[in-house]
């Protein structure tokens, strides 16, 4: 008989179908080598997952200056684009679809990464958070630097290469792409008042806050139809020592003005199990639905249940989910047959840069062989 599970009801994304509303979420796993292509590595784990409605790729640097993390792709060159193409062909033949997250890393980068030149941010505010790995760290961790406060004429430049990424995307084949605005990253740290202490028409106010992504949104929806382009938000996050006391205001005013481009999806971490800023009641999915008519994925801290209730009263159109996608391959199968998930996989194998703990996972039925 077929699921009554929300979950597993099929759905139509603008003028995809997808089978399910279980999205992959996406999650950084440094797999791509120093060179940070993509690989058949990555499009073997990509396809053991191709059972979710969507799947989000990890974080992929639209430009050399959005570069900020190790072994992470990027989509800004010519060998870059060339070599997602067969990843992205498999995940087809796989039965999936695949959006390419967009990820400018932002301030949360290093001169170490851009051969001494300091890493971008709206304006000269320093990360405080924990230190990070760089190409020339040997290893151990560096503290953040202050960033470079862009220029309007650098902020045109970073659009620019926003539209370019996109349009590189589309020649990967990819069949859409998401916009990272989230997690302290460059987007996120022009929305916040903590970060963008602007006085022109990039920062002053809440609606001038929004102007850097509602011009990269124009940009990126200049190449993909808006209805292949999604958003992701993180109205609670401190992750990269962010958080600002007006997030209320400010993410119901990015959620409204979002609403114009009629987007496949705005993508919002709502749960706060993973980092709360505490800097005043938390947003519920309801408080966006009031203001966003389009569809809405959830992420952050969901389970089977979780994740069906907030699709079955009206939150959410889909739901993403990150860690229990790891060692989890079979996500859908498992929540479909109500089979036992496998232990979380261990935080040293998220980023290894190597095979283990990456596509190594078994799933359900091959680790309890089905009986005759």
């Amino acid at each position: 008989m077929p699921s009554t599970n929300p979950l597993l009801q099929p759905y139509t994304l603008g003028d995809l179908q997808l089978p399910n509303r279980i999205a992959m979420a996406p999650m950084t796993r440094a797999r791509a080598g120093e060179e940070m292509l993509a690989n058949d590595l990555m499009a073997k784990y990509y396809c053991q997952r191709s059972s979710a409605g969507l799947i989000i790729t990890e974080g992929t640097f639209p430009s050399q200056m959005g570069v900020g993390w190790m072994h992470a792709p990027g989509i800004y060159t010519d060998a870059m684009q060339a070599a997602w193409k067969p990843v992205v062909d498999s995940i087809h033949e796989a039965g999936g679809r695949v959006f390419c997250q967009l990820w400018h890393t932002g301030r949360a980068s290093h001169s170490d990464f851009h051969d001494g030149q300091l890493p971008l941010a709206p304006s000269a505010v320093k990360h405080e958070g924990a230190p990070l790995r760089t190409p020339k760290s040997n290893g151990g961790k560096v503290p953040h630097e202050t960033p470079h406060a862009l220029t309007t004429d650098e902020i045109s430049n970073v659009i620019d290469e926003y539209q370019q990424a996109a349009e590189r995307a589309m020649q990967a084949g990819f069949d859409g792409v998401e916009i990272h605005a989230a997690n302290g990253y460059l987007i996120d740290t022009f929305l916040q008042s903590k970060t963008n202490h602007r006085d022109d028409q990039y920062g002053g106010s809440t609606e001038k806050r929004f102007e850097f992504l509602r011009e990269v949104t124009a940009a990126v929806t200049s190449v993909f139809p808006s209805q292949r382009v999604g958003v992701r938000i993180s109205p609670h996050g401190d992750f990269n020592d962010m958080g600002s006391p007006d997030f209320r205001e400010q993410f119901l005013y990015v959620a409204e003005q979002l609403d114009s481009f009629d987007l496949a999806y705005l993508h919002i971490l709502i749960g706060t199990a993973f980092g709360f800023h505490e800097l005043g009641e938390p947003l519920t999915m309801h408080d966006f639905r009031k203001v966003y008519s389009g569809t809405l994925m959830a992420n952050a801290g969901f389970d089977r249940e979780t994740g069906a209730a907030t699709i079955a009263d009206g939150g959410s159109d889909l739901v993403s989910y990150g860690r229990p996608y790891i060692s989890n391959p079979d996500l859908v199968e498992r929540f479909a047959n109500d089979w036992p998930l496998a232990d979380d996989a261990p935080r040293d194998v998220w980023y290894s840069f190597d095979e283990k703990g990456y596509a190594d996972w078994p799933t359900y039925q091959e680790r309890v062989p089905a009986t005759s």
